[in-house]
C-alpha cells in the first residue's frame, strides 16, 4: 500500500519523511517537483503522479504538501482520503498542522503515524482510539516531562483501548460529562461562474454538518431535516445508520466523542441556487494611456443575512504596472510582483454600497490585453444555508438526560468567479 510519506513545505524543502517498508530516497520527490514546476500554481498540481517505478499521491493542506509513495497500483481516492485523515488529526492532537508545530512535535507525530499506518495498511485512524492510545500533548503533561526528564519522550498505552474492538470503533466507552451537549453546524460553499451580464453561468453547492458532541455514556441520536431531498450526492460518517437514511430520510446514530464530520453532500447545478452578491463592473484598456476600474459590491437575495468578509481579488494582466484606485469602503493592495489586486471590503451595508474605481497604468507600447482579468469573490453569510436546508430536530435516545442543542447555519464563497 504506502510505503513512504514525505512532508513539504511551501519553499520545497522535505522537513519530515516516514518510511513504512523499505527506505525510498527523497530524489523521488524530484518527480513531483516536475510537475509543481508546470502547474501554474499548487492547485494545478496533479494529485497522482506515475513515475517508472512509482506513484505519487499527493495533498495541499495548510500550505503543506503530504506526498504519499506507493509502489504498486490502489485507488487514489483511497490513499488520498487517507492523508487528508492524517492532516485532520494533527489538527485534532496540536491545534494546527504547521510546520513549526510538526517539527515541536515530532516523536508526537512519528507514534501517530506509526499506529495509523501498519505495514503499509491504513490501522487505526479514529480519533478517540488514537487519543488513548497516545496521550495529546497539553502544558501540564509538558511540565511534568521536564520535571521529570522525559521532555522527549512520548510513551505508548500498554493497553488496547476500548473502542479497538467494539462495533462502535469511533466512540470510547465510559465518556462522562458534567455539561451535556450537542451543536452542529452546517457550512454550505458555492462554486459559480458570473457571465459579463451578471447571469449565472453554473452554480453547485458543497456542504457540509460538523458536530460537536459532547455526550455522556452511549447515546443514539436521531437527526431529522424539514427538506431533506435537496441532498444530491452524500458522503457519511461511519457512525450513520445508511439503511434508515435510505427509507426514511432520517440520521440515525451513535455520534463520536468530540469534533467530527457527520456528513458531506453536493447540491448540483440543476438546482436553482440564489447567489448572494451581485457585482457591477467595469474593467477597459485603451491603446494609449492605460485603462480604467470601476467596480461596485453589493447584496442579493440574503434573507435580510448581513454579507460580511468580502473579499475581491483580480489577477491582472501582465502588462499592468500599478492601479490608482480610490475605494469607499475597506482598502486595497496591488502587488505589482504578482499583479494581483486585493480589495478586502468587510461587511456590506446596503444603505452605502461599497465602490472600487480609478485608472490602471500600464506599460507603455504594450497593446491592450486580449481579455479582461476575472474576480474571484470570497463571502460569509452567517445564520443562512443557501440551498435552505433546515434541521427540524434532534432527539436523543438510550440516555436519561437533556442535553443542550443548537444549530448554526453559514453560507460562504467556493470558487466563485465573476467574468468581466
Amino acid at each position: 500500500m504506502i510505503h513512504s510519506l514525505f512532508i513539504i513545505n511551501s519553499s520545497g524543502d522535505v522537513f519530515m519523511e516516514k518510511h513504512w517498508k523499505s527506505v525510498i530516497p527523497r530524489s523521488i520527490c524530484d518527480y513531483f517537483f516536475d510537475a509543481q514546476r508546470k502547474a501554474n500554481n499548487n492547485e494545478d498540481i496533479p494529485p497522482v503522479i506515475t513515475t517508472p517505478h512509482h506513484y505519487l499521491l499527493s495533498i495541499l493542506r495548510s500550505n503543506l504538501f503530504f506526498v504519499a509513495v506507493c509502489m504498486t497500483e490502489v485507488p487514489p481516492l483511497f490513499v488520498i482520503e487517507f492523508l487528508h485523515r492524517v492532516v485532520d488529526t494533527f489538527e485534532d492532537y496540536f491545534g494546527e498542522c504547521t510546520e513549526s508545530i510538526i517539527k515541536e512535535h515530532y516523536v508526537v507525530v512519528y507514534e501517530l503515524l506509526d499506529e495509523m499506518l501498519d505495514n503499509g495498511f491504513p490501522l487505526a485512524t479514529e480519533s478517540n482510539i488514537l487519543k488513548e492510545l497516545i496521550k495529546p500533548p497539553n502544558i501540564l503533561r509538558t511540565i511534568a516531562n521536564t520535571v521529570t526528564g522525559k521532555s522527549k519522550e512520548y510513551s505508548v498505552s500498554a493497553t488496547l483501548p476500548t473502542g479497538q474492538l467494539s462495533n462502535v470503533p469511533w466512540r470510547r466507552s465510559g465518556v462522562k460529562y458534567t455539561n451535556n451537549e450537542a451543536y452542529f453546524d452546517v457550512t454550505e460553499e458555492v462554486d459559480a461562474i458570473i457571465d459579463k451580464a451578471g447571469g449565472t453561468v453554473t452554480a453547485e453547492i458543497q456542504g457540509y454538518i460538523d458536530c460537536c458532541v459532547k455526550l455522556s455514556g452511549m447515546p443514539d441520536l436521531t437527526l431529522t431535516f424539514m427538506n431533506s431531498r435537496l441532498f444530491d450526492d452524500i458522503s457519511f460518517h461511519p457512525c450513520v445508520r445508511l439503511k434508515r437514511w435510505e427509507s426514511e430520510r432520517v440520521l440515525s446514530f451513535i455520534p463520536p466523542d468530540g469534533n467530527s464530520r457527520l456528513l458531506s453532500y453536493h447540491i448540483g447545478p440543476q438546482s436553482v441556487v440564489a447567489i448572494p452578491v451581485y457585482i457591477r463592473h467595469n474593467i477597459s484598456f485603451r491603446d494609449v494611456g492605460g485603462g480604467r476600474l470601476d467596480i461596485t459590491v453589493g447584496p442579493k437575495q440574503t434573507m435580510g443575512r448581513v454579507v460580511e468578509g468580502v473579499v475581491l481579488e483580480i489577477p491582472m494582466p501582465k502588462c499592468v504596472l500599478n492601479c490608482n484606485l480610490t475605494v469607499t469602503q475597506g482598502k486595497y493592495t496591488f502587488d505589482p510582483v504578482s499583479k494581483l489586486l486585493n480589495w478586502n471590503i468587510g461587511r456590506i451595508d446596503p444603505t452605502k454600497l461599497p465602490n472600487m474605481r480609478g485608472n490602471i497604468s500600464v506599460q507603455s507600447g504594450s497593446p491592450p490585453p486580449e481579455s479582461n482579468p476575472i474576480i474571484n469573490v470570497q463571502f460569509v453569510v452567517t445564520q443562512r444555508a443557501l440551498s435552505g436546508l433546515k434541521v427540524n430536530r434532534l432527539d436523543i435516545y438510550g440516555e436519561k438526560y437533556n442535553p443542550f442543542k443548537g444549530v448554526k447555519y453559514v453560507t460562504k464563497a467556493g470558487r466563485f468567479q465573476v467574468r468581466t
